[in-house]
């Protein structure tokens, strides 16, 4: 039974975490990647709040949605993996348009381009207007990586040290949840440290940018290299979704075109001082 197979048939019909209650901050259009479920580097339960805080008229996945390189190696798939597929998919089911755009690690979903499986539309890409009239290109960004396109076997290998430094980050945050501390990613601190990962990443950016200048778009989004970025190159503004096993982060579209990047780490570790400091207030007035 081959992964898709087996994630279809183990699908339930609730999750095991109901949606949460509650008002939700609206935007036109969301875009997410390189979430890798199937692997213990997903950050699930933080990937679960954003969508149970979030809402959007449009939302792209960018791929490496699922990591069916890691899911043929060994099974990994916990509930909480269940639940995300489980409310993107309810998303659909209520209206919104939901557009996914398989990457490297998702690429047994290509063969089903131009279908749509349960209201989720499947493209290689896509162009998104935004509401300020912008033409961007949304792409996986796999194809301007020449590791991955002339070099499979390389991909793999460093996929695999991957895992293993994933593996030190997950222990890591388990210990920093018991201290009280806040999510730190070692994986993305260690990429900012190297010199030959910073220079990869420039000339990745270099080379998605250079093609959507060629094609004539206003702009680019893709995901992939794990980099959350809005930037400049010439004429066209590049944008970087980031992912949900390092920086947990997603790119918006307010309703007047402005994008953003939400970090999301940094959106929950505000909202609890927040309802900390919320709960704090009465006691102040009683004691008053």
């Amino acid at each position: 039974m081959n992964a898709l197979t087996r994630i279809t048939a183990d699908m339930p019909v609730e999750p095991s975490v109901p949606e949460r209650e509650g008002q939700r901050r609206r935007y036109r259009t969301i875009w997410v990647s390189d979430i890798h479920l199937g692997t213990r580097g997903c950050n699930a339960e933080m990937l679960i709040d954003f969508l149970d805080s979030t809402d959007s008229d449009t939302m792209y996945l960018v791929g490496d949605i699922i990591d069916g390189w890691r899911l043929r190696r060994s099974w990994y798939w916990p509930a909480a993996h269940n639940d995300i597929v489980w409310r993107v998919m309810k998303r659909a089911k209520r209206g919104t348009r939901v557009v996914f755009i398989p990457g490297n690690h998702d690429e047994m979903f290509r063969q089903f381009t131009g279908m749509t499986f349960g209201g989720i539309e499947i493209r290689r890409q896509a162009i998104h207007t935004t509401a300020d009239g912008r033409r961007l290109m949304v792409t996986h960004g796999d194809e301007f990586d020449t590791v991955v396109m002339c070099h499979r076997w390389l991909a793999f290998l460093g996929d695999y040290a991957y895992e293993t430094l994933m593996s030190l980050n997950v222990g890591l945050n388990w210990v920093r949840q018991k201290m009280g501390l806040p999510y730190w990613s070692l994986s993305k601190h260690a990429k900012q440290k190297v010199r030959n990962a910073v220079e990869f990443i420039s000339r990745y950016e270099e080379a998605v940018a250079h093609e959507a200048q060629s094609r004539g778009v206003d702009g680019v989004v893709c995901g992939h290299i794990h980099t959350a970025e809005i930037r400049p190159f010439g004429d066209v503004l590049y944008y970087n979704d980031g992912d949900w096993v390092e920086g947990c982060t997603a790119l918006v579209e307010h309703f007047d075109g402005r994008m953003e990047i939400l970090h999301w780490a940094d959106e929950m570790e505000a909202r609890k001082l927040a309802e900390a400091e919320a709960a704090v207030v009465p006691l102040r007035a009683v004691a008053a």
